[in-house]
């Protein structure tokens, strides 16, 4: 388990140290994908839905759980947040919707974790506000595009 920073010397889980890391301009992007029946999709970009506008909502619920991401996911730590940006791309040939959140901030430690949960969240919000019209919506393909800045420097998706 020495690979894994969240576990100590004798296997135990623990949040890791960052004090003497260097504060950096740190930047993490993910996206993930709804996919839904064509009238739902139709629903959402005509901005017909029940519960009103989806899009709009979704992307207020992307933003407040990347601020969030420390009480949803234990060992994270408490992030202060320079940007969160969470944007929708509808497919209409795949009826489908794709979530990208990039999240940024200026410290000790990345926020691939915030960007991962606000395009969850988001991709969730939608959900919620479609299934009375169809339960049957999938959400696929989460995941972490880029990571720049800190010591390990940057990562980008094949």
């Amino acid at each position: 388990m020495s690979n894994l920073t969240h576990f100590d010397a004798q296997g135990q889980a623990h949040m890791v140290d960052v004090a003497n890391k260097a504060s950096t301009h740190r930047i993490g992007v993910a996206s993930g994908r709804i996919e839904m029946l064509p009238a739902t999709l139709a629903i959402v970009q005509q901005g017909t839905a029940k519960k009103g506008d989806v899009l709009g909502i979704a992307r207020i619920a992307g933003i407040q759980a990347a601020k969030k991401t420390s009480d949803l996911i234990p060992l994270c730590h408490p992030l202060a947040l320079t940007r969160v940006a969470v944007d929708f791309e509808i497919e209409p040939h795949n009826n489908a919707i794709v979530c990208t959140a990039t999240v940024e901030t200026v410290g000790q430690t990345g926020v691939e974790m915030e960007a991962l949960t606000a395009v969850q969240v988001a991709l969730l919000t939608i959900y919620d506000m479609c299934k009375a019209v169809d339960r049957g919506m999938t959400m696929t393909g989460v995941r972490l595009l880029e990571k720049h800045g800190g010591k390990s420097g940057s990562f980008v998706a094949a």
